[in-house]
């Protein structure tokens, strides 16, 4: 499969805005806190482990 950047782009955000929907419609944290505190954390994480992602696929690639 292939993922060009559109398609890792609606991929991504599609993943961090179902758990926030999530979070929100559960009642353990207040909408200020989901939104102030866990969505920023949520996207650092999730470009952080796109990096490494895409870093291990060129390794995998260009290794072999």
């Amino acid at each position: 499969m292939e993922f060009d950047l559109p398609t890792t782009a609606a991929a991504f955000i599609a993943v961090i805005a179902i758990g926030v929907v999530g979070l929100i419609a559960a009642p353990m944290m207040t909408m200020d806190t989901v939104l102030m505190r866990v969505a920023p954390s949520m996207i650092v994480f999730g470009l952080i482990m796109l990096g490494i992602g895409i870093k291990y696929g060129e390794h995998r690639v260009t290794g072999r």
